[in-house]
């Protein structure tokens, strides 16, 4: 069954609700965000590994879980919420990550990272090496590791990301380029 129709003002008012603890607020809120989380996980399992033990619907389930249970978070609008759920979902599958790594690393297998992502585009990215380089960017420069969490993770546009960072979209475009340089530049280094 169809999501209902939404838009930013009904959503910025459930989030509003929630975090007031109104008891249907999740149910309406999930509702009116299912369709547009489950986009945002099938985008980010499509960069995956083929044979993903995580399935769409679950990351939604879990992404939501996690965000209807930040009762301390001070929902600013619908922009503010899916760069929220998009920080998550890259939560969530980094944390899957590396517990497969853990399993691999307990049975004696050994686990190694791509060797370049240019040079083999067609194989997936090795999630933890783009966390580690994410988190360098991110202490380097917080607001383009931001947009790469958007853009990537959650599969937002140049004008939402835009949006939901309250920049133009000009200012995204160059972020963008200068993040993916130096994302491309740290995975090929493996440091």
């Amino acid at each position: 069954m169809p999501s209902p129709p939404s838009s930013a003002s009904d959503i910025t008012v459930l989030l509003q609700e929630l975090r007031a603890g109104a008891p249907d607020a999740a149910e309406q809120l999930a509702a009116r965000v299912y369709d547009e989380l489950h986009r945002i996980a099938e985008g980010a399992m499509r960069r995956e590994r083929p044979g993903h033990t995580l399935q769409p619907t679950l990351l939604v389930s879990e992404a939501f879980l996690r965000l209807v249970g930040e009762r301390d978070t001070a929902w600013q609008n619908r922009a503010h919420f899916f760069a929220i759920a998009s920080q998550t979902i890259r939560r969530i599958l980094v944390d899957h990550a590396r517990a497969r790594q853990r399993v691999k690393r307990d049975f004696g297998m050994r686990v190694t990272l791509d060797e370049s992502v240019a040079e083999q585009p067609e194989r997936s990215l090795d999630l933890l090496a783009l966390d580690e380089a994410l988190s360098r960017l991110e202490s380097a420069a917080p607001r383009q590791a931001r947009i790469v969490e958007l853009r990537y993770f959650g599969g937002l546009e140049i004008d939402e990301t835009a949006e939901a960072l309250d920049i133009s979209a000009a200012t995204v475009k160059r972020d963008w380029t200068f993040a993916r340089a130096f994302l491309l530049r740290e995975l090929q280094s493996g440091s």
